[in-house]
Order: C-alpha cells, then sequence, then structure tokens
C-alpha cells in the first residue's frame, strides 16, 4: 500500500507506505483511511495539510496503527499536536496555569497536583485515562495512610520511651534511633480525596471543551461519602466527660445561650468586643468580620452587606471575594447589635484622635489599636485566649458562628432564612450541619408534638388509671384526676 503525502516544510517529497496485509480488501481499508485523513484540512489550507502529513509520516515510521478521524479531526480543530500525546501532567500543567480564582484556591488545586495527581497519574496519556486507573490511585492513598499511622505511631512511642529512660549514652542512641525515622505526616483523609478528585475532574473537563478527550473518569471514579460533623451543645453531660477525657463529643461544639451570654460578659472590655458580639448573633465567618468596611455598613437601617473578606495567604494578608456566590450577601441586624456597633465606632473615633496622623485609615469596622485590619489567624488565636481565660469549655472562633446558626434555628427561625444568613451555598448544607439543635428546644418540640393528640381515656398515671371527661356531672374525684392530670402535662 502507498500513498502520497503532503510536501515537508522544506518543500521535499514523502510517502506512505505500509505492508504485510493478508488480503487486497485489508490494504484498500488502511488506504481508505490515510486518505480520509488527509482529507481533514480544506484544500485552501497548506498549514493543515502539512500537520496531516507529519502525523501520517510519525505513523509510518513508527509502524503505529492508524487513527481514528473522529478523533483526528477533533485535535485538529482545537489546534492540538497530531504528532504528541498530552499527559496527565501537561494537561494538569496547562489547566492550572489560566485559572483566574483566589491564590488560596490556587494553593489547593497546587497541592493536590503536587502531592498526589503528578507523582501518580502525571505520566498517563489523558485519552488512555481510565478509571480503573484512578481507583487504583485512591487505593494506593488508602494504603499509604495506614502506612504512615503506624510510622506515626512507632515515632511516638519512641519518643515517649525516651522521656523515661535514664542514662547519657541510652538516651543518645535513642534519639538517634527516633532520627532514622520517618517525620510525623498528616494522612490523607476523605474530604481531601475528594478535593483531589474534584481537582482532576475540572481538569479534564476543561480537556473536554477543548476536544481532546470526550470521556471524563473523574466523574464516575467512586469514593466513600464524607459526613459532616454535626453540631452539638455543651450541655453539662458532655463537659462532664470532657473533662474526664480530654476528647471532645464533635469537632463541631457550641456553646448554650447562657454559656454564650457568659463570653460576651467577660468580654464586653476588649477592643474586639462588637466583632464576637457580631459573629455570635448573626455569624458572619471570620474573614468576613475581619473584611466587614463601614461603607458595608447602614446603622440607621440596621444592616450590613458582606462583600469582601480578608483572607491569610502563606502570613500574607489579602481581600478576596466572599467564599461563594451566596457569600455575598445582606445581613440583617438586631437592635442591640446596631447599639453595639454604634458604641464601637465611637471608640474606635476617639483611639483614631488619639493616634492622629499614625492612625492607619483601613476603613475597616474591627481593626487594631492603630487602625489597621485584624489578620485572621491572629484573631483566632485572640478568641482562644480569651476562651482559655473565660473558664468556658473550648469552641473555635468558627463555632461561635455555629452558635448563631443554632441559637437562631432555637428561636424558630425557618432554615432557609438561616442558610441565607450564613452565605451558604446550599440548603442541604445548612440542614446537615444543625440538624441537631439546642437540648431545650428538642424537648419543647417533643411536648408540643405530645399536645397535638388528644386523649380521654386509658392515660396511666404510675400503677393508677386515669379517665378524663369533662362531663360536669362525673364524680368529684374525676374532676379532681384530671386537674391533676393537665398540671403534669
Amino acid at each position: 500500500m502507498r500513498q502520497e503525502l503532503p510536501l515537508t516544510a522544506q518543500g521535499d517529497r514523502r510517502t506512505f507506505r505500509r505492508s504485510g496485509f493478508t488480503t487486497a480488501t485489508e490494504a484498500q481499508n488502511e488506504l481508505n483511511r490515510v486518505r480520509a485523513l488527509l482529507g481533514i484540512p480544506d484544500p485552501d489550507d497548506p498549514d493543515g495539510q502539512q500537520r496531516l502529513g507529519d502525523l501520517l509520516e510519525h505513523i509510518a515510521s513508527t509502524r503505529a496503527p492508524v487513527p481514528a478521524v473522529e478523533e483526528v479531526r477533533r485535535k485538529f480543530r482545537s489546534g492540538q499536536s497530531l504528532t504528541s500525546r498530552l499527559t496527565v501532567g501537561e494537561l494538569l500543567d496547562l489547566w492550572i496555569a489560566g485559572r483566574k480564582i483566589r491564590r488560596s484556591t490556587i494553593k489547593r488545586y497546587e497541592g493536590d497536583i503536587r502531592v498526589h495527581l503528578k507523582p501518580r497519574i502525571g505520566h498517563i496519556r489523558i485519552d488512555r485515562l481510565r478509571v480503573a486507573d484512578l481507583s487504583e490511585m485512591f487505593n494506593a492513598i488508602v494504603e499509604q495512610n495506614i502506612e504512615i499511622t503506624e510510622a506515626n505511631a512507632m515515632r511516638r512511642a519512641a519518643i515517649d520511651e525516651l522521656k523515661t529512660m535514664r542514662g547519657r549514652n541510652a538516651r543518645a542512641a535513642a534519639r538517634a534511633s527516633v532520627k532514622e525515622m520517618p517525620p510525623f505526616r498528616r494522612t490523607t483523609g476523605p474530604t481531601t480525596r475528594l478535593h483531589i478528585r474534584a481537582t482532576l475532574r475540572a481538569a479534564l473537563n476543561y480537556a473536554i471543551t477543548q476536544e481532546w478527550i470526550t470521556f471524563n473518569p473523574a466523574a464516575h471514579v467512586e469514593l466513600d461519602p464524607v459526613s459532616r460533623p454535626k453540631a452539638l451543645v455543651w450541655t453539662d453531660e458532655r463537659l462532664e466527660k470532657f473533662t474526664k477525657t480530654g476528647v471532645r463529643p464533635s469537632p463541631v461544639m457550641v456553646w448554650t445561650p447562657a454559656q454564650t451570654g457568659a463570653f460576651l460578659d467577660f468580654a464586653a472590655h476588649d477592643e474586639l468586643y462588637a466583632l464576637f458580639h457580631l459573629v455570635a448573633l448573626r455569624g458572619l465567618r471570620r474573614g468576613e468580620a475581619c473584611g466587614l468596611r463601614w461603607e458595608d455598613v447602614d446603622l440607621r437601617a440596621g444592616a450590613l452587606t458582606v462583600a469582601i473578606q480578608l483572607v491569610d495567604n502563606d502570613g500574607e494578608v489579602q481581600e478576596s471575594a466572599p467564599k461563594s456566590d451566596a457569600g455575598d450577601r445582606p445581613v440583617a441586624l438586631d437592635a442591640e447589635t446596631v447599639s453595639t456597633l454604634r458604641q464601637h465606632r465611637a471608640r474606635q473615633q476617639k483611639a483614631r484622635l488619639k493616634w492622629g496622623e499614625a492612625w492607619v485609615d483601613s476603613g475597616r469596622v474591627f481593626t487594631r489599636a492603630n487602625g489597621s485590619w485584624v489578620e485572621p489567624n491572629w484573631l483566632s488565636d485572640h478568641f482562644d485566649r480569651l476562651v482559655r481565660r473565660s473558664g468556658l469549655p473550648p469552641i473555635r472562633l468558627h463555632d461561635l458562628r455555629h452558635g448563631a446558626a443554632t441559637l437562631a434555628l432555637a428561636a424558630g427561625v425557618d432554615m432557609k432564612v438561616v442558610q441565607e444568613m450564613l452565605g451558604h451555598a446550599s440548603y442541604t448544607l445548612t440542614s446537615d450541619t444543625y440538624a441537631s439543635v439546642l437540648p431545650e428546644v428538642a424537648r419543647e418540640a417533643a411536648e408540643a408534638a405530645a399536645r397535638l393528640v388528644p386523649r380521654t381515656r386509658g392515660l396511666t398515671s404510675g400503677s393508677q388509671s386515669l379517665v378524663v371527661t369533662d362531663d360536669p356531672a362525673a364524680p368529684e374525684g374525676s374532676r379532681k384526676k384530671k386537674e391533676q392530670l393537665k398540671a403534669a402535662l
């Protein structure tokens, strides 16, 4: 079989030759595929014709099979090289370079790519990537987690043993042994694995839009579901158990209304009291509170707008858009919060006069003493110190936001309204996180449900059956029992 190809860039002739066919029909079918490929470029497209010639010359020299016409047509139209195959690693580099999103998200993508995706599947061609390859990758991550856990346990045991050892030589030998062990490492948990899959899925979706591939295996690989931790309230029972064991009942713990009030009373003279008050009652995120500007606050209307946040990227604080489209939202303010913010603004104006020209005009509602903005990480540390000094059960600053949601639900606010207040992107996220409410609210709900069921007979108190009747002619004892029953309910 022989077919003339378009001239080379230097004007040299070249030919596609192939032999070894068992029948003439087989040779003719191969020739038809070659001619179909040559027919992809327009007749007046010499550059395109040369590209197809380069492809067929490469196929002839390597004795590779002739590719499908539709596959080559997609690559030709998208401008992709016809003689090279894009690998997953090369795709990830192209994709991440063109992303125009917040820096913190880029960092997360880059971490997924550097630590997991490139080392494990970066060498695979994107057109040959299969679901099985990704399943194998995630299984390998789980197996590595086991190895990390075991290595961490061995190192921790060696360190604990070192603390009890006596003798200079023995301790020196033990320290040398610990030094030779792998350092403590973090495992790759279920949430991180979901992030890894999401990063790869987004990159492969980009490849689909470029018509480089038609199938996204990351959309079909199955991972273990991740259950969000429920917000639990620091009841007396949970606090007693925590005191004994040191283990928190849940990663997300919130204060009771009384505990929240006790903290706000304790922090009333702190320079950032108004910030804690706002987060505790209206549920702003840490970065949203730090980034809040006076221009976004309307105290006369009793409202503010979350329009910007501050984020910490490797110690560098930057302004950023809210976490999601839902995060850009109005927030209504109660009268007490409005009064608190008015007092805070008056104190801030006095501080401005005191600092004079040294005052940093950041425009923020909440600032450091000299007017500069509050760094999010510093704020968390400051909150932790206040909680320890207050003697209250430990919670994170973000848990103060969770507490605001729990308080709103306890007050009878609809879940959809709470979702909008928090700036959650989905109703499901809100309901899954705050399905657990304050114990007294749960008890009241139980009592309310019980009161809906009318009962006229068969109610018991202890071993004595009580028959309730409204008949005025009923015996005096029955009327008394009815009154006793009502009091018990």
